[in-house]
């Protein structure tokens, strides 16, 4: 990733515009997991992680756009995106992608396989990454708080299978060199361990012993 100088912003315009309205007409009508809050507030939030750890103009509108292609289309999706806004957005959207199929995957099996995929990616397209799940864990900890255990009834991998996730995720992120966003991330993974009264389960040497949690399908 080009480091960004910090007296100097991104040049932002109409390509960021465009990605805007994309994303708006592509997601209209999709709310946040069993809520009434527009789908979009997520991609904004993720896009504003992006540019306060110093993304550019792509990066930013792959962030609005990292979950068109799960949600809104597939491989089809991909090449409108690539087509539409170039190369570069295109490859960190699809490393932004578990699934590119519908019906999906188990989720066990998507989740496991974007792991492993996470290991090779790029430091842009992990940022965006890091950035989604920074956003997410935040929002978990939030309902949480406000309504207790009931919400684990909106994921698919329920309680045991998000806590393992999110853990799995920031664990893998802190492997390489840290930053402003893997930071923040492990901080909430943190937090949300704390407030779910999750532990962590240790192996030996002290590192975390490996689980596969139980989920539906």
């Amino acid at each position: 990733m080009k480091k960004a100088n910090p007296s100097s912003p991104p040049k932002l315009g109409a390509r960021l515009q465009r990605a805007f309205r994309y994303a708006a007409g592509k997601h209209a009508g999709q709310t946040r997991k069993q809520t009434a809050v527009p789908y979009l507030s997520h991609l904004m939030a993720v896009t504003s992680l992006v540019f306060e750890a110093g993304g550019d103009e792509d990066m930013g509108i792959a962030a609005l756009l990292h979950d068109v292609v799960e949600d809104c289309g597939g491989m089809p999706r991909l090449r409108e995106i690539h087509r539409m806004f170039g190369p570069r957005v295109a490859k960190i959207v699809e490393g932004c992608t578990d699934s590119f199929v519908n019906p999906k995957l188990e989720w066990i099996v998507r989740k496991g396989e974007y792991l492993k995929k996470l290991k090779h990616h790029d430091d842009e397209t992990r940022l965006v990454s890091a950035c989604d799940k920074l956003h997410n864990v935040r929002t978990v900890i939030a309902d949480y708080r406000q309504d207790g255990e009931r919400i684990w009834r909106r994921f698919n991998g329920g309680r045991e299978g998000t806590l393992w996730y999110y853990r799995a995720l920031s664990d893998e992120f802190q492997r390489r060199r840290a930053n402003r966003i893997t930071r923040e991330l492990a901080l909430a993974v943190a937090d949300l361990e704390q407030a779910t009264g999750s532990k962590r389960r240790r192996g030996a040497g002290g590192a975390p012993a490996p689980r596969r949690p139980h989920v539906r399908r």
